[in-house]
């Protein structure tokens, strides 16, 4: 069985022919155990000397991976040889380097692995830039931002030698009690998907592929649980769950990671209606699926769809998953034994090998001459100008909920109180998937790698002149408050006090937030909450700072603060931009990407309920959230004026559209305030009556606009119909014509402008090409284009 061997410079090393013909030239002379061998990775660490690295063993019910038997018909992907365990960058790529050349020797054709790492927020590295975690994307409203960070993440990757990130995550989140809401963007399938988009044209700019991340359903799973079975319906996955991973598969991300949950049983690791009817039949998606670590072991082990390993293997790899990571555990020689004995055809194999081999050709890896071997300059994971846009996007994240008393910005205290568990540590700016989180703490007496600034440390920085008083009251989630006493007492010899609360992000359980960190309720962790309540009783004023992965509900002790921000684990750079708010040298120009709950219990809602889901009375449960999605505050004032649609002034009379046709809807945003500021001009849309219960409405545009003193922008946003279409009752997408309104607003419950709309023509029905997003345009007020937002696709 054995084909005839090709020269090793064969027809498969010619760069002149296309991509597949290559690939094609390759599979046509490899064994069966050569093409298998490109569907496993193996979990390594970096040598931090230098030398090669070796298998990191993670399965104590499996024999010890040897390295030459792993790697002697080839290999498909290295995991992780950064992010495992602290090694020093330089020693680091040398190591990989060695690896490579290792891999290159053991098989016939001398193909290299690719290396992928985590880099949701910055290279899952030592050293390696941190970045502000995804809520802080969503709630900054800026994709171009994102896409310079992901464009700066992808940069370190390929520097080390690294081919594959494993992100962005497009779950939008359904229930804020789930730990992994902090890798989500937020709550709204629209900011999802155009946030998302512009980290996968960021990440794949610099050469590296982005993986979506988790196919599909994973965040809507029940109670909020980790893992737990998910029940939604086929509407709400293909409205809510599926678009943000249209817009990235549209946007060419060349991978996707499939989720651990099962869909109404169904588990999406073993679902070939979802990874191959719908992603490559329907989607037209041509890249890799990889499975998240030990997903296809877990439909043996945990959801017991398979007898064993073996047939978890062949259940995965016929659903559509090519790599198994981070281990070969049911693929490798079990999928081979299996094709050997007849029990599995080997077109499924083959396939995915050949969707492998096709991401080595296109990277560069199968091309005459391609080394692995680093340049030999030093590797700077952390350069100056990497921190400066992290602060950029930290500052541009910060959300002010409320300052009802104006005591934001902070008038030079002499004497601040700075209380919490948060106050001193850097734990506090760090999301689950950040270095320090989700392996540094694996390795204690290990520094940081990167400077991190605490609030207190950027505090002292900000306001010199200021005495600040510093009490932690109590840790995080402990139940202690023989703190109190101290705390107490520093807020009532101050002017202010600042109290930072929050989330200690970490893994299954060992946190508050974080993945398998989920939440009973939504009250804060431990006695913060108590603790807030005695700081406000001393009549001191509180400005409360939440540090978080998650909202949690603020209830009467928020009403009664004099100012409360949130700022979700805004990365190493989010101390120094949590204190340039607090000053006021940084405009708080943050958007809640995720609803602020009043209630710490009660159903789990995001703004996107139809009217039943809202407050109502035939029930005594009122889901009203304290504020709503897109709220935000800043410290100057902004007038929206000259409300235009159908481009002129509105006057209320319904603006007709063809059912294939668009529309455009702006007005002028002036800054009548004294100070420069930001303002989130968003658009939401209703539709009176439909064919299905609908959310009372839902984002199709948005455009953050910087202006300064006395500055106006005129910002028009074109949208098109095809943003109206949802899913019928009998599971098809269309627009259906009739009238639907625009609303021109500073929150999902703060409509500034609304217009009337009539579609008119023919039903129609759209599919994955419809158009995803309104453009938008900005012009200062002399009419010169100033800019222009939004992929408009």
């Amino acid at each position: 069985m054995t084909p005839p061997p090709e020269p090793l410079d064969g027809a498969w090393r010619d760069t002149s022919l296309s991509d597949g013909e290559r690939v094609d030239h390759l599979l046509a002379a490899m064994t069966l155990e050569e093409k298998a061998a490109q569907l496993n990775g193996v979990w390594v660490s970096a040598d931090a000397s230098g030398a090669p690295v070796a298998p990191h063993q993670h399965d104590p019910s499996r024999e010890p991976l040897a390295w030459e038997e792993v790697i002697e018909n080839g290999l498909g992907q290295l995991t992780r040889p950064f992010g495992t365990a602290p090694v020093e960058p330089d020693a680091g790529r040398a190591s990989l380097a060695l690896s490579q050349r290792a891999v290159m020797a053991a098989n016939r054709f001398g193909i290299p692995a690719i290396a992928h790492e985590e880099c949701l927020t910055g290279l899952a590295a030592w050293r390696a830039t941190i970045h502000p975690v995804p809520p802080a994307w969503g709630a900054a409203f800026d994709p171009g931002l994102v896409e310079r960070m992901a464009a700066n993440i992808g940069e370190t990757m390929r520097l080390l030698g690294v081919h594959q990130g494993l992100a962005p995550v497009l779950d939008v989140a359904r229930d804020l009690r789930w730990g992994r809401v902090e890798e989500t963007i937020g709550e709204d399938p629209y900011l999802v998907s155009t946030i998302g988009a512009a980290y996968v044209r960021g990440l794949q700019s610099a050469g590296v592929i982005a993986t979506l991340k988790h196919f599909a359903g994973y965040s809507a799973s029940r109670a909020g649980r980790n893992h737990a079975p998910v029940s939604i319906g086929p509407r709400e996955l293909a409205d809510v769950v599926l678009p943000p991973f249209e817009a990235a598969v549209r946007e060419g991300a060349r991978s996707v990671m499939h989720a651990y949950n099962d869909n109404d049983g169904v588990p999406a690791a073993a679902d070939r209606g979802l990874l191959t009817e719908l992603l490559r039949d329907r989607w037209g998606f041509e890249g890799t699926v990889v499975s998240d670590y030990f997903g296809v072991t877990f439909l043996h082990t945990l959801q017991r769809v398979a007898a064993d390993p073996g047939r978890a293997g062949v259940l995965a790899l016929e659903a559509g998953v090519d790599v198994e990571l981070p281990d070969p555990h049911c693929y490798g020689d079990r999928l081979t034994a299996l094709v050997r004995s007849g029990e599995l055809d080997a077109a499924p194999l083959e396939r995915a090998a050949r969707r492998v081999l096709l991401h080595k050709c296109a990277l560069g890896m199968l091309d005459p001459g391609w080394s692995p071997d680093p340049d030999g300059s030093p590797v700077d994971l952390d350069p100056a100008a990497h921190r400066a846009l992290a602060r950029t996007l930290a500052e541009r994240s910060i959300v002010l909920l409320d300052n009802p008393r104006e005591a934001l910005p902070l008038a030079a205290p002499r004497t601040l109180a700075l209380v919490g568990p948060l106050a001193d540590t850097p734990d506090a700016m760090f999301g689950c998937y950040t270095f320090p989180a989700h392996v540094g703490r694996s390795h204690p007496g290990t520094a940081l790698g990167v400077r991190v600034p605490t609030v207190y440390e950027a505090l002292r920085d900000e306001l010199p002149a200021t005495r600040i008083v510093h009490e932690p009251g109590c840790t995080v989630d402990g139940a202690e408050t023989n703190g109190f006493g101290a705390a107490v007492a520093a807020a009532r010899g101050a002017e202010v006090c600042v109290v930072v609360l929050g989330d200690r992000s970490d893994l299954f359980g060992r946190g508050t937030s974080g993945e398998g960190c989920d939440a009973e309720d939504l009250r804060l962790p431990g006695v913060q909450q108590e603790l807030w309540e005695a700081l406000v009783a001393t009549g001191t004023p509180v400005v409360a700072v939440l540090v978080t992965g998650r909202p949690y509900a603020l209830d009467a002790v928020a009403d009664a603060s004099a100012a409360v921000v949130q700022a979700f684990m805004p990365g190493e750079e989010g101390a120094s931009a949590i204190a340039g708010v607090l000053s006021g040298r940084v405009d708080p120009g943050g958007r809640l990407p995720l609803s602020v709950p009043r209630s710490p219990g009660g159903q789990p809602a995001t703004y996107l309920g139809a009217p039943l889901a809202r407050r109502s009375e035939v029930s005594s449960v009122d889901p009203t959230p304290r504020h709503p999605f897109g709220h935000g505050l800043s410290y100057t004032c902004f007038s929206w004026e000259d409300p235009r649609a159908g481009g002129r002034p509105a006057d209320g009379s319904p603006v007709p559209v063809p059912t294939d046709g668009e529309v455009t809807v702006g007005c002028t945003v002036r800054n009548t305030g004294h100070l420069p500021g930001s303002e989130v001009v968003q658009v939401y849309l209703h539709d009176p009556v439909a064919r299905v219960a609908l959310p009372v409405r839902r984002l199709v545009g948005y455009a953050r606009i910087d202006l300064e003193p006395g500055e106006a922008r005129a910002v028009d946003f074109t949208v098109h119909a095809d943003q109206s279409s949802y899913t019928g009752p009998d599971g098809v997408r269309a627009v259906d014509p009739g009238l639907l309104e625009l609303s021109l607003a500073a929150s999902a419950e703060d409509l500034r402008h609304t217009f009337t709309v009539d579609l008119r023509g023919p039903a129609r029905t759209v599919d994955h090409t419809r158009r995803l997003t309104a453009s938008v345009r900005l012009d200062p007020v002399d009419g010169q284009v100033a800019a222009h937002g939004g992929p408009g696709r």
